[in-house]
């Protein structure tokens, strides 16, 4: 190879570099504009946002309280803070999966495609389980055990809040069961047997967990548990459908 072709070459993928990093910073500027502009969008109505979730509280008899001058406001901006995150996450999403598509094969591209559009429809799921389900059952019974003569309840805003979000997390990544092993599946970590032969001990785990989380009924544990198995459930079957999937793409490669 002479010394103007290693020149050209050494050209190319200094070309190639600058026009990746270009991509780059354009696709983190877009990401950050739609972040602003969801965040003074939703600031706007972020009293009504903590007015609706503290409806949940009011209608298990709490009273909230801020203790500091700046509580509430602060809790404002989390919850735009937050509410930008999410509504955004799409474009987000979209754009981290553009700036790799190139650089990924056809089956890697529809395990991304999958997990990004999956991931988000399961996780707004157990949000919403959590917001409609769980928290109700979870705050009047922390209304009926902590009673005392003594002691009144007066709840502070913040650490109600910081509690619905980090219930909100915890059901919205449990919800993420299927989409998890899809992928796991797709790698070729996670085979269907593994799974069936689990189970029993899954099932046992889910209503230890199920529980531990809500009041000491058998109706409210199983209003948790159930949904959860029947999830176990739904992974075993995508994990059979994308094995099936796997083991015939590679049959028809060899």
């Amino acid at each position: 190879m002479s010394q103007a072709q290693i020149s050209s070459k050494s050209n190319e993928e200094v070309m190639s570099l600058t026009g990746h990093l270009k991509e780059l910073k354009n696709r983190i500027a877009i990401c950050l504009l739609v972040l602003v502009v969801a965040f003074l969008f939703i600031f706007q109505y972020a009293s009504t946002v903590v007015d609706y979730l503290t409806a949940l509280g009011t209608a298990a008899n709490y009273q909230f309280v801020y203790l500091s001058p700046q509580e509430l406001f602060m809790q404002y901006i989390k919850i735009a803070g937050i509410g930008a995150l999410v509504a955004t996450s799409p474009v987000i999403l979209y754009e981290i999966w553009a700036f790799m598509r190139p650089a990924l094969t056809k089956a890697e591209n529809f395990t991304m495609f999958f997990a990004m559009v999956a991931g988000l429809g399961f996780f707004a799921l157990g949000v919403a389980f959590a917001y409609f389900i769980a928290l109700p059952f979870m705050l009047f019974f922390f209304t009926n055990i902590n009673t005392t003569a003594v002691v009144s309840s007066s709840i502070s805003i913040a650490e109600y809040i910081s509690f619905l979000l980090s219930i909100f997390l915890m059901f919205g990544v449990v919800f993420e069961l299927p989409v998890v092993t899809v992928i796991l599946t797709q790698l070729g970590l996670l085979k269907p047997e593994w799974m069936i032969s689990g189970r029993p001990f899954a099932i046992i785990i889910i209503f230890v967990v199920g529980a531990l989380i809500t009041p000491p009924d058998a109706v409210s544990q199983c209003m948790i548990a159930i949904p959860m198995v029947l999830l176990y459930q739904v992974s075993i079957y995508l994990c059979k459908v994308f094995t099936k999937r796997k083991k015939k793409k590679d049959e028809s490669d060899s």
